[in-house]
């Protein structure tokens, strides 16, 4: 028993209508021949009217039904137009039969007028037994149950199981299955019950073959793929979830397309269409975007008007962060109405509303704006309803809101509400309403959220020349408990480190916006350029809170015991004994034992420390302009036998001198780092691995711990007490598709390190046998990066221009690896 999309009835339905075609016709042919020439019969597009002819006007003398199984008559009459003691009319009868199918009770209707005696037979749809989905191997039954309108125990109608229909394959079609089939069945049982099956053949995964930008002559098509989410279909990388069409995806792509040029000064531009078009096989789209771009306009006359007695429209003015003759960008004007909304509140207008007018001035390619600063309603929020957060906790949602219960209402502070509880990371979407309140200034706010996975398991591999393997295993929740919290554990095992942590944090701890936590950790590290290894195994608590939007402050403490072990017979005193004359003496006074000896051991290192943040870039992901800055400190010896100031500033600065053409992908990437530590509290000399080492990754060029102070007498890397380093660092497009994932850059770096004083060796008489010098070394190369379907993989290919005869350099290094 099938039922498709092309209104083809069932068995049992067909027989039904021919049951009553059958009955009419037999009905007719055994009435005399006079009272045949006297009866009509209608067929109406669904159900039969049969009448005699001169039954119009008569009075109906009784109402009689037919057929009930499960429905009382009572019910079937209340449904009815004409009763008894009505005058009969075909209006009336026409009515009562569209009433009763609209009710979705009954497959078969038929009503008939004779001898002035009304009969409606009736034949009732049968109820669903059962919901069956079968073949729907890529969605789950319960996702498709909640989808259609048929439930277990309704009434069954063909509308809507053709509705159902529709929505399944619309459920596929968001999921880039074009081509899927669908086809209802029933089973007939007894009792008038049926089985409700869906037959699905899923069908592959419909992928988008290219994306097409048409009208674009600033910006190339490389720049504005890297803008929309919808991604082209890369044979060799099965995982990406952006590269099937999807319609809603579609309109949140001509979104972003819309404020990427109003943010470059395009104020006229235009989305003109967005076409999908599907291929003849069914199996890829073709999506199609064609623009108007306009001009490129700049700021013109920028200024503030309001009639509020307490703001001067000067000092409103000078938080405005829009200059005359610079680019315009319509996310400033965002961002200005946030800053005016929220000094009118300082000064105590909590019913602000701020409206921006832009003027366009076509023919000197200006906008003016011009910002109106007035009082709004005075609307007061009444309740907060928080809906769809089966696991995440109230609390964790409402401390994120700008806004609680009593508030003045703001539109900019609702708005900022809902982005922070979507930055959270623990929602597929979030969308907040309004509805009115119990009073005419009051509104109520329904916040419905999706929920989404927030638990990971990571496996991990990867290569490098100088660690020449890397395994990590990570188990880490995002929202522990649904309280929000952060917990994780990881394990990773190179060639030359071993390590095992656990770290928590609570993002909102004692209910303020502190990020408080701790850390458990042990790890064995191999210096093998330097011959020893250190373990080490402790714990930290850490504090960390903004300061501003762009600054945050952190602060830790840590404790750790720290063990020493030289490697092989690095301390051997007979490995660097020299007695040519054979008097048992070293012909040199002394034996030149390496400065890690003397620290062999454990130790116990009491550390306090803080690291601030200042995050001005425009992407923190892709970076094009902007710059970062980060300092760092920790003393040792707030307890424990270790004293020693370790400092360290970093610093990166962006710009793009291309925005359109094909270099628009040139970044240049200016950066810089230096670092020092000193011991202090009677403490004689810095321990090896509280120096710094520096090369690989880090000065390229250069072997791991390549670069810096060396002894003569193991070859081994001794560190330094103090670096800087900086790289200029220009990104290059490649002229290959850009669907392969693969750019390049090409590197200066420049730097020194060392600065060892006669404690950190040993002492002076080991001086001829250390190398020092704190002179220039510099590396030139290339770096390519490729996306690979296995990972990120880095190769950097570099020549040393200057460097000491003792470093150590390193011309190839590869790294790489996934995590899935």
């Amino acid at each position: 028993m099938t039922l498709s999309g092309r209104n083809n009835l069932s068995m049992r339905e067909c027989l039904r209508v021919a049951g009553a075609a059958f009955a009419a016709i037999s009905m007719l042919c055994v009435l005399p021949n006079a009272a045949l020439a006297q009866t009509t019969s209608t067929r109406s597009v669904e159900g039969t009217i049969v009448s005699d002819i001169n039954a119009e006007g008569r009075e109906i003398l009784a109402v009689r039904v037919e057929g009930t199984e499960r429905i009382e008559e009572s019910t079937v009459l209340a449904y009815m137009a004409l009763e008894r003691g009505d005058p009969y009319s075909a209006e009336g009868a026409d009515v009562s039969l569209k009433t009763l199918f609209e009710t979705g009770y009954f497959a078969d209707i038929l009503i008939r007028i004779s001898e002035d005696i009304l009969t409606v037979r009736i034949v009732e749809n049968p109820i669903i037994n059962q919901v069956i989905f079968t073949g729907n191997r890529s969605i789950d039954d319960d996702d498709l149950e909640s989808e259609i309108d048929s439930r277990v125990r309704q009434v069954y109608t063909r509308a809507r199981v053709q509705s159902d229909v529709q929505r399944i394959l619309e459920v596929y079609r968001r999921s880039g299955r074009f081509s899927t089939d669908v086809i209802p069945q029933i089973v007939e049982l007894p009792q008038n019950r049926v089985d409700l099956i869906f037959e699905i053949t899923d069908g592959p995964v419909t992928g988008i073959r290219r994306i097409n930008f048409l009208g674009n002559d600033e910006f190339s098509d490389r720049r504005l793929r890297n803008v929309v989410a919808t991604e082209e279909t890369k044979w060799f990388w099965p995982f990406s979830s952006n590269d099937n069409y999807d319609p809603d995806r579609l309109t949140f792509d001509r979104e972003q397309l819309r404020r990427f040029y109003l943010s470059k000064g395009y104020a006229d531009y235009r989305v003109v269409s967005s076409v999908a078009e599907l291929t003849s096989d069914r199996r890829d789209f073709f999506l199609t975007f064609t623009m108007e771009e306009g001009d490129r306009y700049r700021v013109g006359e920028v200024s503030v008007e309001t009639e509020l007695d307490r703001l001067d429209e000067n000092v409103l003015r000078r938080n405005v962060p829009i200059y005359t003759g610079e680019i315009y960008n319509a996310d400033f004007i965002e961002s200005s109405v946030d800053n005016l909304t929220f000094l009118a509140g300082i000064h105590g207008y909590a019913f602000v509303d701020v409206r921006p007018r832009i003027h366009r001035n076509r023919e000197g390619l200006t906008v003016d704006v011009t910002f109106e600063v007035n009082e709004g309603p005075r609307v007061y929020i009444e309740r907060i309803n928080i809906v769809g957060n089966t696991r995440t906790l109230d609390r964790v949602i409402r401390r994120e809101f700008r806004l609680v219960e009593g508030d003045a209402f703001n539109r900019v502070l609702v708005e900022r509400s809902r982005s922070r509880v979507g930055s959270l990371g623990f929602f597929e979407s979030v969308e907040i309403t309004e509805e009115p309140g119990s009073l005419p200034d009051r509104t109520v706010l329904n916040v419905e959220v999706e929920e989404t996975a927030t638990g990971e398991i990571s496996f991990g591999f990867g290569f490098s020349s100088a660690d020449s393997y890397v395994l990590d295993l990570s188990v880490s929740e995002r929202n522990f408990l649904g309280r929000g919290q952060f917990l994780r554990f990881a394990v990773q095992l190179s060639a030359r480190t071993r390590q095992v942590d656990i770290r928590f944090t609570e993002p909102y701890f004692m209910g303020r916006n502190l990020a408080a936590g701790f850390d458990l950790f042990q790890v064995r590290n191999d210096f093998v350029e330097s011959q020893f290894v250190t373990d080490t195994s402790g714990g930290g608590v850490r504090l960390g809170f903004p300061i501003s939007d762009t600054n945050r402050v952190n602060l830790r403490y840590t404790v750790r015991r720290e063990t020493i072990t030289p490697d092989g017979g690095l301390c051997n005193v007979a490995r660097y004994f020299v007695d040519t004359d054979g008097d048992g003496v070293d012909d040199r006074g002394f034996t030149p034992l390496p400065a890690v000896c003397r620290l062999t051991g454990s130790t116990w290192l009491s550390l306090l420390g803080y690291t601030l943040n200042s995050d001005h870039r425009d992407n923190p992901v892709d970076p094009r302009r902007g710059y970062i800055l980060s300092i760092n400190q920790d003393i040792a010896g707030l307890g424990g036998n270790i004293h020693y100031l370790r400092s360290e500033a970093d610093a990166r600065w962006y710009y793009s001198p291309f925005e359109r053409g094909f270099m628009e992908d040139v970044v240049l990437t200016l950066s810089g780092s230096a670092g020092y530590v000193f011991e202090w509290g009677g403490d004689v000399g810095t321990r090896n691995n509280d120096r710094f080492f520096k090369g690989g990754s880090s000065f390229r060029g250069f072997e791991p711990s390549g670069v810096g102070p060396r002894s003569l007498i193991t070859g081994n890397a001794l560190g330094g007490r103090m670096y800087a380093i900086g790289t200029v660092e220009l990104g290059l497009p490649l002229p290959i598709p850009e669907e392969l994932g693969v750019e390049s850059a090409l590197f200066f770096d420049f730097g020194t390190l060392g600065l060892l004083t006669d404690e950190d060796i040993g002492g002076p008489n080991l001086r001829p046998f250390i190398q020092d010098d704190l002179t220039l070394r510099s590396s030139i190369g290339v770096s390519i990066f490729w996306d690979s379907p296995f990972g990120p993989v880095r190769v950097d290919l570099a020549e040393a221009l200057s460097r000491e005869d003792y470093d150590i350099t390193e011309s190839f290094r590869f790294s790489g690896g996934t995590r899935f």
